[in-house]
């Protein structure tokens, strides 16, 4: 099965994109674009740092619910966004569970703590927990970057995480579960680029939709829908409803251009998987 909803990234402006649709069974229904061309991630990042922080927690390095980052703050409080933490600074803005601040600076200060219990670099830890397992060739966080903005990687790749999320073989599914439950539910906050939402439901280092309006995802994802998008004109949504994940790389920086081109992509892969 070809998606031939796919195609509409050709009427994106930007240079080159790449997009892909899989199931959980791993079967890729579709893929349109350059699907092995290695793209900046930006915050797509941010779910892979998330599942190598689970794998560290399963495996008994961590606990969830451990002191880590500023005071009074988890490991929870740092996946979920509620650490309160700014954005890109190591300073504190809030007390942990008030508020939903979107922060780099929490996932970083989430490497750091993975790296000293694991003694593991948090790149290296990353490669070994879940880029290698599943195969991620063209997947890295090179050295010191951050593990909330600076890996790279290509569609295919993607999908193969997406269809892990989908169907758990690295994770208990019930580790998986709570990652796309809402943390700290009813909380406010700054989903970056769409403005202030109430709630801004998030679970374990995956943006969960809910009723967010406006938003990045389509008019019919489903409010289970939950992902990531990035800076760098990238996103990874994954819908429990439709049974599906979808990938969609590019190389132009997320704007008024992908505010207007994501969602009416997303209603059309979701309606054409849908039949």
């Amino acid at each position: 099965m070809s998606l031939k909803s796919l195609a509409l990234i050709e009427n994106w402006p930007v240079p080159t994109a790449a997009a892909g649709v899989v199931r959980a069974d791993g079967t890729v229904l579709g893929t349109h674009g350059p699907t092995g061309h290695r793209f900046p991630l930006a915050s797509v990042t941010k779910p892979l740092a998330a599942y190598a922080v689970l794998v560290a927690y399963e495996e008994g390095a961590i606990e969830l619910d451990e002191p880590a980052g500023p005071e009074g703050s988890t490991v929870r409080h740092l996946l979920a966004h509620t650490s309160g933490l700014a954005f890109d600074e190591h300073r504190v803005t809030s007390a942990p569970g008030e508020r939903r601040l979107y922060s780099n600076a929490g996932f970083e200060q989430l490497g750091d703590h993975i790296a000293k219990a694991t003694e593991i670099p948090f790149a290296e830890y990353l490669r070994q927990a879940v880029l290698e397992p599943l195969g991620m060739t063209s997947t890295s966080l090179d050295g010191t970057a951050s593990p909330a903005k600076d890996a790279t990687s290509t569609v295919d790749d993607l999908l193969r995480f997406a269809a892990e999320v989908q169907a758990p073989r690295l994770l208990d599914p019930r580790t998986v579960a709570e990652a796309m439950t809402v943390q700290y539910r009813g909380t406010k906050g700054v989903l970056p680029g769409y403005g202030h939402q109430n709630p801004n439901d998030w679970g374990l280092g995956f943006e969960i939709r809910g009723s967010k309006t406006p938003h990045w995802t389509g008019g019919s994802s489903s409010p289970r829908t939950f992902g990531h998008f990035g800076q760098s004109g990238t996103f990874l949504w994954i819908d429990p409803a439709a049974g599906v994940a979808c990938a969609a790389l590019t190389d132009r920086a997320f704007g008024p251009w992908a505010i207007e081109a994501w969602p009416p992509f997303t209603d059309a892969v979701l309606a054409e998987v849908r039949g």
